[in-house]
């Protein structure tokens, strides 16, 4: 049964990784991005000095980015736009209230759960905008609101949505948005297909995070639906900062390899569900000059999610099928990861 109801009050708190609403805030959200123990895994004597030495040493590039969209993050009035729908997705399932919550800029976990504790919930759902579990993200987000919500005292049963890389509407409508840009390109000549995700330094993918495996999962899921025969296609990553080595093939390399085999590209944000600076500036400037400059015959870049139908039903059904347990996870409670991927918040097996 359903923890959703006519006679109780839930509140779903919405997670994404928040950014700078203002020129002002570039810095700090810089420092509380580096400060997180997810991001830099160093002791936090170290961390703390490095994070402010980062962010202000990153500040006026990230700064240049920022003014590409009008000098702030879209990601805020992105999440609201989700929020709103789901809310109606939800309005006739039981009484719920819905909250954003950002992990690295307004509003963060100590403003929310000052919210929910007046809210007198009676059960909470934690639902991520990262469809991919990555110990980086999600787990980030859950560690710091759990703190904070022990700090408050807020104590209500709480369901923890750990990710849905797999989920049936979630795949459905990546491969419509797909399909509309796919058949977009010109001159009878089939495009390669980037599947583009966030990518992480390659010692946290040793360490057991989960993330690539589920990305992976989803790019095949999606290639399955679509259903083209012989689709050219690879999954690469993104976004990459810093000396670390980092998973690959990176999008920059196989937006010179396209243009080197003379063929047009289809970029799709596998691990985005809203716009945001690797969208808007990093896919549709730097990475669309990369390709005009290394001979990419065309270059079209599917959108995000954001709140398409398809992927407000993925949100909608998973809020649903909560019944009290603490963690819900694809495949109805049974975990998905392989073993080895012990950064997988889910440690029991079916």
């Amino acid at each position: 049964m359903t923890v959703i109801s006519s006679d109780t009050k839930t509140a779903i708190i919405l997670f994404n990784l928040g950014g700078p609403d203002a020129t002002e805030s570039v810095e700090p959200f810089l420092r509380n991005l580096f400060s997180d123990p997810a991001i830099i895994r160093l002791p936090e004597c170290v961390r703390l000095p490095l994070a402010k030495f980062i962010a202000r040493r990153r500040a006026p590039v990230a700064t240049a980015i920022y003014d590409e969209m009008g000098g702030a993050s879209p990601i805020l009035k992105e999440t609201k736009k989700q929020q709103r729908a789901l809310t109606a997705a939800l309005k006739e399932s039981g009484n719920v209230k819905l909250f954003h919550c950002m992990r690295y800029w307004h509003p963060m976990s100590e403003e929310v759960v000052a919210k929910v504790k007046k809210y007198k919930p009676d059960h909470i759902i934690l639902l991520p905008l990262y469809p991919q579990f990555s110990t980086t993200t999600t787990g980030s987000s859950f560690t710091d609101w759990e703190a904070e919500a022990k700090k408050q005292e807020l104590d209500v049963p709480t369901t923890r949505i750990c990710c849905y890389p797999t989920e049936n509407y979630f795949i459905a409508a990546h491969a419509d948005t797909i399909r509309e840009y796919y058949f977009k390109v010109t001159g009878g000549q089939a495009p390669r297909v980037l599947f583009s995700a966030h990518g992480l330094p390659e010692k946290i993918i040793r360490a057991g995070d989960p993330y690539q495996w589920q990305v992976e999962q989803t790019v095949e899921k999606v290639v399955s639906l679509l259903g083209i025969a012989e689709l050219d296609y690879v999954t690469c990553y993104q976004s990459r900062v810093g000396p670390l080595k980092w998973i690959s093939p990176s999008t920059e390399e196989e937006i010179i390899r396209a243009g080197k085999d003379e063929l047009p590209v289809v970029v799709v944000p596998i691990a985005f569900v809203s716009e945001h600076s690797e969208t808007l500036v990093e896919l549709d400037i730097e990475y669309k000059h990369l390709a005009e400059q290394n001979g990419v015959k065309e270059y079209h870049r599917v959108p995000a999610l954001t709140a398409h139908t398809d992927y407000i039903e993925t949100l909608k059904q998973i809020c649903l099928s909560v019944g009290g347990k603490k963690d819900i996870l694809p495949g109805k409670g049974a975990r998905i990861c392989p073993v080895d991927r012990s950064g997988c918040p889910c440690k029991h097996e079916e």
